[in-house]
Protein backbone atom coordinates (compact mmCIF):
# COMPACT_ATOMS: atom_id res chain seq x y z
CA UNK A 1 0.00 0.00 0.00
CA UNK A 2 1.35 3.12 -0.78
CA UNK A 3 1.05 6.57 0.69
CA UNK A 4 -2.43 7.39 -0.69
CA UNK A 5 -4.00 3.95 0.56
CA UNK A 6 -5.65 0.97 -1.50
CA UNK A 7 -8.24 2.22 -4.60
CA UNK A 8 -10.78 -0.14 -3.12
CA UNK A 9 -10.53 1.49 -0.12
CA UNK A 10 -12.65 4.91 -1.40
CA UNK A 11 -15.95 5.26 -2.22
CA UNK A 12 -16.12 5.90 -5.95
CA UNK A 13 -15.36 10.18 -6.78
CA UNK A 14 -14.40 10.11 -3.19
CA UNK A 15 -11.50 12.12 -2.03
CA UNK A 16 -10.11 9.69 1.07
CA UNK A 17 -9.71 11.43 4.47
CA UNK A 18 -5.91 10.63 5.53
CA UNK A 19 -4.11 10.92 9.33
CA UNK A 20 -1.84 13.40 7.75
CA UNK A 21 -4.44 15.83 5.85
CA UNK A 22 -4.57 18.53 8.45
CA UNK A 23 -1.10 18.53 8.40
CA UNK A 24 0.22 18.10 4.93
CA UNK A 25 2.19 21.41 4.67
CA UNK A 26 3.82 20.46 7.79
CA UNK A 27 4.86 17.36 6.54
CA UNK A 28 6.18 18.85 3.57
CA UNK A 29 8.57 21.12 4.66
CA UNK A 30 9.50 18.69 7.14
CA UNK A 31 10.28 16.48 4.05
CA UNK A 32 11.62 19.07 2.08
CA UNK A 33 14.63 19.67 5.24
CA UNK A 34 15.06 15.95 5.64
CA UNK A 35 15.63 15.87 1.66
CA UNK A 36 17.99 18.93 2.05
CA UNK A 37 20.11 16.97 4.93
CA UNK A 38 20.58 13.81 2.58
CA UNK A 39 21.57 16.04 -0.02
CA UNK A 40 24.34 17.95 2.83
CA UNK A 41 25.48 14.36 3.48
CA UNK A 42 26.38 13.81 -0.10
CA UNK A 43 28.32 17.15 -0.26
CA UNK A 44 30.16 16.23 2.57
CA UNK A 45 31.04 12.74 1.11
CA UNK A 46 32.28 14.70 -1.94
CA UNK A 47 34.32 17.12 0.54
CA UNK A 48 35.99 14.15 2.32
CA UNK A 49 35.15 14.75 6.11
CA UNK A 50 35.91 13.48 9.04
CA UNK A 51 33.43 10.43 9.09
CA UNK A 52 32.32 10.59 12.73
CA UNK A 53 31.00 14.02 11.22
CA UNK A 54 28.92 12.59 8.32
CA UNK A 55 27.12 9.85 11.02
CA UNK A 56 26.04 12.65 13.16
CA UNK A 57 24.38 14.09 10.22
CA UNK A 58 22.98 10.35 9.47
CA UNK A 59 21.62 9.77 12.67
CA UNK A 60 20.14 13.37 12.49
CA UNK A 61 18.42 12.51 9.48
CA UNK A 62 17.56 9.09 11.08
CA UNK A 63 15.93 11.20 13.90
CA UNK A 64 13.57 13.68 11.72
CA UNK A 65 12.60 10.21 9.90
CA UNK A 66 11.56 8.82 12.85
CA UNK A 67 9.67 11.81 14.17
CA UNK A 68 7.58 11.37 10.83
CA UNK A 69 6.63 8.32 10.95
CA UNK A 70 5.66 8.83 14.62
CA UNK A 71 3.33 11.53 13.34
CA UNK A 72 2.07 9.82 10.24
CA UNK A 73 0.75 6.35 12.58
CA UNK A 74 -0.40 8.81 15.09
CA UNK A 75 -2.36 10.69 12.62
CA UNK A 76 -3.11 6.64 10.89
CA UNK A 77 -4.58 5.39 14.52
CA UNK A 78 -6.83 8.35 14.49
CA UNK A 79 -8.41 8.84 11.52
CA UNK A 80 -8.12 5.40 9.42
CA UNK A 81 -8.22 2.64 12.72
CA UNK A 82 -10.55 4.55 15.02
CA UNK A 83 -12.87 6.47 12.14
CA UNK A 84 -12.77 2.94 10.04
CA UNK A 85 -16.19 1.32 9.76
CA UNK A 86 -16.46 -1.44 12.64
CA UNK A 87 -15.48 -4.41 10.53
CA UNK A 88 -12.50 -3.17 9.17
CA UNK A 89 -11.00 -1.63 12.24
CA UNK A 90 -9.06 -5.17 13.10
CA UNK A 91 -7.37 -5.07 9.58
CA UNK A 92 -6.35 -1.80 9.73
CA UNK A 93 -4.65 -2.60 12.96
CA UNK A 94 -2.87 -5.53 12.00
CA UNK A 95 -1.69 -3.47 9.05
CA UNK A 96 -0.58 -0.53 11.22
CA UNK A 97 1.21 -3.23 13.74
CA UNK A 98 3.04 -4.43 10.37
CA UNK A 99 4.10 -0.96 9.55
CA UNK A 100 5.29 -0.78 13.12
CA UNK A 101 7.38 -3.99 13.36
CA UNK A 102 8.80 -2.63 9.94
CA UNK A 103 10.19 0.64 11.38
CA UNK A 104 11.65 -1.11 14.28
CA UNK A 105 13.86 -3.35 12.35
CA UNK A 106 15.48 -0.06 10.51
CA UNK A 107 18.03 -0.26 13.53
Amino acid sequence: MGVYGRVGDMAENATPVRGYSASREQLRRRLARIQGQVGGIAKMVEEDRYCIDILTQVAAIQAALDKVALGLLDGHAHTCVIGAEPGQQDARTEEMMAAVGRLLRHG
